[in-house]
């Protein structure tokens, strides 16, 4: 693949709305507008995100086409390399899935001190689970010889290693309808079939994360394809959950979700990324994009153990110019923010509910608005997203990321997420806050413009 300068249409990540510090698929040879589900540019479900020698690997759908990959050494500015596995005769596409990295080399198939990386994806007949494998850290790649390794419908093969009981566990959706099924392996190459979930779909992924940072407190989580979670206990062959799916992203753009599976053990993060399916980009050479990074939680919470997501600490990489205020009593028809000036955005406010008498408080979004109503505790953007969220020790916590085509909020650091594409306005304010009905009582805001993460093509927002 060739990436020789085209100066008939716009240089590569220069694009008038190509989002500046969410990942989106680049072309090689095929430059095309408004590409879709097949074509270069094009990017849906996040696939295996694993950790190798300091590097983070991101992998995603190109519809089956083809596995894109793309790696990080932050977590914030990533490089696409050419895609690393796609479709061939004998199986048809290469559909979603996960990878790991095979450390013991229990699979036989490393071929040097490298360790092999190996990634599982599903047949497009929805029923042999195969496998790809690398041994020079994601450089080339080589279908398994063996394949299937499983032949077992549907698809959307996750895979972890399970230390306690010191074998493989593949999640994979199928029968029965919607259901997550559970296999293991000593060697990722037979697999035993165990027991299923129902009730779920699509993306699986599985994790145990401690309860309040309390590592003798873990729980399993569940996750399915719109980001609902089961939490519960895992023994190696079969999954007790604890009660019903919950939710904590309630926006409609967020789909087939990934975690980082091995991130060193001196991080001990659980990170996430998914596809922000649906969003319009028109006129631009690539479509569709990917949620920012977020950690991952468990907190107790009165509801109960609630999972939470917010955005990774690394962001912090991103910020440039910041306005800062303490301590304000916001009265109506005063705007602290009109005067700045922007597109990228990391906005951070922490509201004291209980010292404010306003009827309703609205956050202005580069054309999107944000509103909190603290009679009802709705919190809504004006783009069609709303949801309840109650202040805690009458303080309202929100954080909101401003890309050119997307807004992701996260209300009490992450125990609620909208994840919502939108187009920001070319014209008018960039940012605005306005209390109305009475004064609003700032105990912290914290405005800070954003860098482009694709740094060697463009500079800050």
């Amino acid at each position: 693949m060739t990436n020789t300068p085209d100066l008939s249409h716009p240089p590569l990540y220069r694009e008038s709305l190509r989002p500046q510090f969410h990942f989106t698929a680049r072309y090689w040879d095929d430059y095309r507008l408004n590409p879709q589900e097949h074509q270069e540019g094009w990017i849906n479900d996040v696939n295996g995100l694993v950790h190798l020698d300091g590097v983070y690997h991101f992998f995603a759908q190109r519809w089956w086409s083809c596995w894109l990959h793309a790696v990080s050494w932050d977590l914030i500015h990533w490089q696409e390399l050419p895609p690393a596995f796609g479709k061939d005769e004998q199986f048809g596409g290469t559909q979603s899935g996960g990878a790991v990295i095979d450390y013991h080399n229990t699979s036989g198939l490393a071929t040097g001190d490298i360790p092999v990386m190996i990634a599982f994806w599903s047949s497009t007949d929805n029923r042999r689970q195969c496998i790809s494998y690398s041994n020079d850290r994601g450089a080339t790649w080589t279908k398994y010889a063996g394949n299937p390794v499983l032949d077992h419908p549907e698809r959307d093969p996750h895979v972890f290693w399970h230390e306690p009981t010191r074998q493989w566990i593949m999640i994979l959706y199928g029968p029965p309808e919607q259901s997550f099924v559970l296999f293991s392996s000593p060697n990722l190459l037979q697999w035993e079939k165990h027991s299923s979930m129902p009730g779920l779909f699509e993306c699986p992924d599985m994790f145990s994360l401690p309860v309040d940072g309390d590592l003798a407190r873990p729980k399993w989580v569940v996750v399915d394809g719109d980001g609902s979670y089961l939490l519960g206990d895992f023994d190696g062959a079969s999954f007790r959950p604890d009660g019903e799916k919950q939710r904590c992203e309630r926006g409609p753009h967020f789909y087939a979700t990934r975690t980082w599976n091995n991130l060193p053990e001196r991080d001990g993060r659980r990170i996430q990324m998914a596809w922000m399916r649906g969003g319009e980009y028109p006129d631009q050479p690539f479509n569709q994009q990917i949620t920012f990074p977020c950690t991952l939680t468990l907190r107790t919470l009165p509801e109960g153990i609630r999972l939470c997501r917010y955005p990774i600490a690394e962001l912090e990489r991103l910020h440039g110019q910041t306005f800062e205020l303490r301590d304000q009593l916001l009265s109506p028809g005063l705007d602290p923010l009109a005067q700045l000036a922007g597109e990228l955005w990391d906005v951070e406010a922490e509201i004291d509910l209980s010292r404010s008498s306003c009827a309703r408080f609205t956050l202005g979004l580069r054309g999107t608005e944000l509103s909190y109503t603290p009679a009802t505790g709705q919190l809504e953007l004006s783009c069609g997203s709303q949801v309840q969220i109650e202040p805690r020790g009458g303080l309202l916590q929100l954080r909101v990321l401003v890309d050119r085509m997307s807004v992701e909020v996260f209300s009490n650091q992450g125990e609620l997420s909208l994840t919502h594409c939108v187009r920001a306005a070319d014209r008018g304010p960039a940012l605005s806050l306005n209390a109305e009905g009475g004064p609003l009582f700032l105990r912290s805001l914290a405005v800070r413009r954003l860098d482009s993460i694709w740094e060697e093509e463009v500079g800050r927002g």
